[in-house]
């Protein structure tokens, strides 16, 4: 099917299709950005959607055609994210135990929350800050706190400190990275990087836990 190619092209090389974009519909690449961390981060069945490449994709775009206003994005990707992370909260808190009675729902996996809950047992609220930086886990993060019954004002203020620090960093870095040839001539390679550095902490995790059996 013609959206599920769309949805690879995405995955595989967020600038290029992100560059394709722009040039067809312009102005209407803020509405799709803000669509897609306000759903990877709202929506409990849609964790693999790109985070850390695109962002990094955004800045480096911005910096080197000037076709994304850095000074608008941010604010704009930071409050997507905020906004997902609470829509995830409610959710967690109406339907978490219909969602955990379940194995799998779509790319959502029963292990997933349980890693997740482990991540919470061990840096408590802080959890929702360094989940922002984990594939996967930020997106299942806001929802286990809101079926775990955390406090919203605790909450809050960990979600908007994540989605600032998240947002402005990697958006920022591949801002200021941009201008650097090698980056720009090896962006692949670059997003092979930043998605084998986001998901080492789960590797850890899964070593770990394999040395102990």
């Amino acid at each position: 099917m013609e959206w599920i190619q769309l949805l690879l092209d995405f995955l595989k090389d967020p600038l290029i299709f992100l560059s394709d974009f722009i040039h067809i519909y312009g102005p209407w690449v803020y509405g799709f950005l803000f669509l897609i961390v306000f759903v990877e981060t709202g929506v409990v069945v849609m964790p693999l959607l790109p985070g850390d490449s695109l962002l990094f994709a955004i800045g480096l775009i911005a910096s080197t055609t000037g076709q994304i206003d850095i000074y608008f994005i941010i604010p704009l990707l930071i409050l997507a994210a905020l906004l997902g992370d609470n829509l995830n909260y409610f959710i967690g808190k109406k339907f978490g135990d219909f969602v955990q009675s379940k194995e799998k729902i779509l790319f959502l996996k029963k292990t997933h929350i349980d890693q997740t809950e482990a991540y919470f047992e061990k840096n408590g609220g802080k959890t929702i800050i360094l989940a922002r930086f984990i594939p996967i886990i930020r997106t299942i993060a806001p929802f286990v706190a809101g079926a775990g019954e955390m406090k919203y004002r605790t909450f809050l203020s960990y979600s908007i400190s994540g989605a600032f620090l998240w947002v402005f960093s990697i958006t920022l870095l591949g801002y200021f990275l941009g201008s650097v040839d090698i980056v720009k001539n090896n962006f692949e390679k670059v997003v092979m990087l930043i998605v084998f550095i986001s998901i080492l902490p789960i590797l850890t995790k899964a070593f770990q836990g394999l040395r102990k059996k």
